[in-house]
């Protein structure tokens, strides 16, 4: 990805971010809240390690610098690693110094979630490798006892660190049997509720109800429990009666299927006619074509024998001539001879 792309898809989450007011625990900087380095892309190359340092110490102390350079030449080659002394001094460099022009050039300025530190060569010089292992921020003098003793009084408690993920997956584990546990108690309390026996009370029987059940006619009869009381012979005169009708209807879609059936086959039949009649028609006309190319070439085949014999006929009418005036001349000869 082009850095300039980069450089604006940044500078746009962030607009986002400060026009929804997200909070800092969901930020997209959280993600790099272990890490206090930044990456510096697009520096320009005159600039040294003082300079970057007077531009980014304005917001948070640095602690270490690796401006990389060309091993060969020791000239820079417009890149840098940072690391901030506070780890939110890099949110607000990044913020505030991505996209920004130095010397006319776009400087590039994002996190660093894993930072590895350059391996040490035989040809690095002393400056450098004191850099590299102790950084550049300031040496704070030990605190005094005094002092100590007031910030522990005015110290903010500190949260406690997260307990580790096994610990969590045992917590759910144990979650997890208890419930399956109360389960099995609730189920097994239900099946010893439904295996005691219950009393149920029994109905007073009725005797004004069977002067009504024994009126009207036998078919609409019903006991309490609304079941029908029907005569036989009529249940079986019903079920004759439907499989009549349902015999009825499928000899009738029997019979609609097979005259459907005959229909398409007719129709078929008469499309292969109409098309035997049309092939019969286009045979005859063909043949009518055939039958009059071959008198026309029959016709040219005689003029042709006609222009020929014309021909042998002048031919024979040229010599015919010649061999007379031959003989004509030679008729003469023979007189002047004499």
């Amino acid at each position: 990805m082009n850095p300039l792309t980069k450089v604006k898809l940044i500078n746009e989450l962030n607009e986002k971010e400060a026009e929804l007011d997200v909070k800092d625990s969901v930020s997209w900087h959280s993600v790099y809240k272990e890490s206090a380095w930044i990456f510096l892309g697009g520096i320009p190359y005159e600039l040294t390690e003082g300079d970057i340092i007077c531009v980014f110490s304005q917001y948070g102390e640095i602690a270490n610098v690796n401006l990389v350079r060309d091993k060969k030449t020791g000239k820079s080659k417009g890149f840098c690693f940072l690391c901030y002394e506070d780890q939110r001094s890099t949110i607000l460099a990044v913020d505030n110094f991505n996209g920004i022009k130095i010397k006319g050039r776009t400087i590039r300025v994002d996190h660093v979630a894993n930072y590895r530190p350059p391996k040490d060569t035989d040809d690095i010089d002393d400056v450098t490798k004191h850099l590299r292992e102790e950084g550049c921020a300031p040496k704070v003098p030990p605190p005094s006892s005094s002092e100590s003793e007031s910030e522990k009084e005015y110290a903010v408690p500190v949260k406690k660190p997260k307990k580790d993920k096994k610990e969590k997956k045992k917590k759910k584990k144990e979650k997890k049997e208890k419930k399956k546990a109360l389960k099995e108690e609730k189920r097994a309390r239900t099946e010893t509720s439904m295996s005691s026996p219950v009393r149920v009370k029994k109905e007073k029987e009725d005797t004004t109800y069977e002067k009504y059940a024994t009126k009207g006619p036998a078919g609409s009869r019903r006991d309490r429990s609304g079941q029908d009381f029907r005569n036989p012979q009529d249940t079986a005169d019903e079920v004759d009666r439907f499989r009549d009708r349902y015999e009825g209807e499928r000899e009738r879609y029997r019979e609609e299927d097979k005259n459907r059936e005959d229909k398409r086959h007719e129709d078929t039949r008469q499309r292969d006619r109409e098309g035997d009649r049309v092939r019969g028609v286009d045979r005859e006309r063909n043949g009518e074509r055939e039958r009059d190319r071959d008198r026309e070439r029959e016709r040219e085949r005689e003029r042709d024998r006609v222009r020929e014999r014309e021909r042998h006929r002048e031919r024979d009418r040229g010599n015919d001539k010649g061999f007379a005036k031959h003989r004509d001349h030679s008729c003469e000869r023979e007189h002047r001879r004499n």
